[in-house]
């Protein structure tokens, strides 16, 4: 097959490979949409993903197609049948998976990190982590299940009422799906803070009260004034942005992946005076019928978020130049 190879940091080829042998448990899928993620950029950069990347590997783990191979195992899929998969693949053994936290998995393997994904024309992936598609779903809409499923894990830690303020910090692919879901449960108000000022109508007609830019003087008017703050952005300003925002007895939810080496500066006596709830929030474990169903039922619209549609051959090209194409979310489209 061809395939988008990742063979150092910020080396991809565009090769003939072979994709993997299928074990008996396991489909093949002639991939048909694959997203390209915010971490597929922290891994092209030589960042680890959600577990070690160990190239030469075909990246891409937001991936929607048809199974045209099944494992002599495997019973609850057919060939023909249209899937999106959930890429993290748990162990079942360590500590962690047996005391419901599979996600924080010791021996976490991921579709498009640790083997190969979506960014090649054919992926293997185990037929327990591959979900029907209804009808109704678009390709498109299935690959952005798996960002929708991240999302959906991180807005259930959060304690949310109809009386609270949010602050959501970036108004990008993730910051809409928030977005989404915030308005979807009702609260009081909702503010963006996203610098681009072309995002702006967009974020207002999915439900924001106010969009601002954050210039210093609008920072210092957002300085306690929020019941919840979600960072989705992973930058150091933005992270110390949501802590100062943060009201008496707020919730701080970092959703936005930051560089390993990033630190922020934080008043601990702040936390500890202001009493706020701080969490992480990683993957996405088994929310992935869920927000299947979100889509279906047009509760929460991915595809009209997608910025950018491009072919396999333009990847390496892509990668390179990711940070300065102004893309709110892209996908790779496969020819039918």
């Amino acid at each position: 097959m061809k395939a988008a190879v990742l063979k150092a940091p910020h080396q991809i080829e565009i090769l003939e490979w072979e994709s993997a042998g299928l074990k008996p448990d396991e489909v093949r899928i002639q991939v048909k949409v694959c997203g390209i993620c915010g971490t597929d950029q922290h891994i092209y950069h030589g960042n680890p993903g959600s577990a070690a990347v160990i190239p030469p590997i075909v990246l891409g783990h937001e991936l929607a197609g048809v199974v045209t191979e099944c494992g002599e195992h495997v019973q609850q899929l057919q060939i023909g049948d249209r899937v999106s998969i959930d890429p993290n693949i748990y162990c079942g053994g360590c500590r962690y998976c047996r005391n419901g936290q599979p996600h924080l998995c010791d021996n976490l393997q991921a579709v498009g990190v640790t083997r190969d994904g979506g960014m090649g024309e054919y992926c293997v992936a185990p037929a327990a982590n591959c979900y029907l598609l209804p009808d109704s779903l678009s390709f498109v809409e299935g690959a952005m299940v798996e960002p929708l499923g991240c999302v959906l894990h991180g807005f259930k830690k959060v304690d949310i009422r109809p009386i609270h303020t949010v602050l959501l910090i970036g108004g990008g692919f993730i910051g809409q799906l928030f977005l989404q879901l915030l308005k979807r449960q009702g609260v009081a108000r909702i503010v963006v803070s996203e610098p681009a000022i072309e995002k702006h109508e967009a974020l207002l007609a999915l439900g924001a009260d106010e969009v601002v830019q954050p210039t210093a003087l609008i920072v210092e008017q957002l300085r306690a004034r929020f019941d919840i703050v979600i960072e989705c952005v992973g930058r150091k300003e933005s992270m110390e942005l949501a802590f100062d925002a943060a009201s008496k007895g707020g919730q701080v939810l970092l959703f936005g992946v930051a560089n390993p080496s990033t630190q922020i500066q934080v008043s601990p006596f702040a936390i500890f005076t202001k009493e706020l709830r701080i969490m992480g929030s990683f993957i996405n474990p088994y929310t992935h019928e869920e927000a299947i169903a979100l889509v279906e039922q047009r509760l929460v619209k991915v595809e009209p978020l997608i910025s950018h549609r491009f072919s396999l051959d333009e990847v390496p090209q892509i990668m390179s130049t990711y940070a300065q194409m102004n893309v709110t979310k892209g996908v790779i489209v496969y020819p039918s």
